[in-house]
């Protein structure tokens, strides 16, 4: 009988303490410490417990494919993802066996540059220079792993002629100061901390692509643009790099309720020029470009707030 009481006090204080979780404590999904969305998401829940009292405590994960899942599976309540990647895991396409659902789109934030670094002193002048090198392709399940490996069959290499790793911006950056790796790729923002610290360590290049390899890519892969990195974004850049670059997106559960994603959505816009001074990515905070190029359908709560400004999207 006393077992019996315990069990039963034991059930109610769960219950109780998941009733009292606090209604405005959302968790962002981000990526690695040193990339972009980390820096977004720390601006953002800075910016909202300033503005709006609302706790969005930051969780830093594997990165794109990882936030979707996550997201799906309710273990964040709003995230960030590369526009390529929440297409694929929305409709279940290409790396997705099925398909993730129970978000919806908030906005579109910047777009992201595909780097490929090396070290300036290396033999490696084009992509087709990786042929039988080690190269880092960021970590599994992220965005920079995707596109790379999408760049890297343009040029006809993959896993056989190639030595893959997988590490985050940090762990890369680290491996490359000291000649572990050859080279690595990442999906960002321009002016990443991560490769400009680096570029302090040891002197680097970003490689350009082709016109053609630009061409074939934007033809096979519709989320791909073409990408231009201005001469001087990085220490010794005295040329533009050209590449291929993709749009980042805000999203958000489907549980979150309209009134708060309106709020949130708002919050964004009407501090766009707050959050660009915390985040070192060119943040393309205009309402009319924020609903470009997103596949999926937008959060009530969002097309809300966008319906206020005569712009009109396809609702969850």
């Amino acid at each position: 009988m006393k077992k019996k009481i315990i069990a039963v006090l034991i059930a109610v204080l769960l219950i109780t303490l998941c009733s009292c979780t606090p209604r405005n404590e959302l968790r962002i999904g981000t990526a690695g410490l040193g990339g972009i969305y980390n820096e977004f998401g720390t601006a953002l829940s800075q910016l909202a417990k300033d503005k709006n009292d609302l706790k969005i405590e930051v969780r830093t994960t594997a990165g794109s494919a990882a936030n979707v899942r996550l997201l799906s599976e309710s273990y964040l309540e709003l995230a960030v993802s590369q526009a390529d990647i929440i297409n694929d895991a929305y409709y279940g396409e290409n790396s997705f066996e099925k398909s993730f659902k129970g978000y919806s789109a908030v906005a579109g934030l910047y777009a992201e540059a595909c780097h490929i670094v090396v070290r300036a002193d290396s033999d490696i002048k084009t992509v087709d220079d990786l042929f039988g090198k080690k190269i880092c392709v960021g970590e599994e399940e992220s965005g920079s792993e995707a596109n790379a490996m999408q760049i890297l069959s343009v040029f006809g290499l993959n896993e056989n002629n190639i030595t893959k790793k997988n590490l985050d911006y940090a762990g890369a950056a680290k491996a490359l100061a000291e000649k572990k790796i050859d080279a690595f790729f990442c999906t960002v923002g321009t002016k990443n901390t991560v490769i400009e610290e680096l570029s302090d360590k040891c002197d680097i290049s970003v490689l350009s692509l082709d016109n053609f390899s630009i061409s074939k890519l934007i033809s096979n892969f519709k989320f791909f643009t073409e990408y231009t990195i201005p001469a001087n974004t990085y220490k010794n850049q005295k040329a533009d790099i050209k590449t291929v670059g993709v749009n980042s997106v805000l999203l958000a559960s489907n549980k979150l309720s309209e009134e708060k994603v309106e709020q949130i959505t708002s919050m964004i816009f009407e501090n766009a020029d707050s959050l660009q001074y915390t985040v070192s990515a060119d943040l393309e905070l205009d309402e009319q470009k924020a609903v470009n190029g997103i596949t999926i359908p937008f959060h009530k709560g969002a097309a809300k707030y966008y319906s206020s400004k005569n712009i009109t999207v396809a609702a969850e």
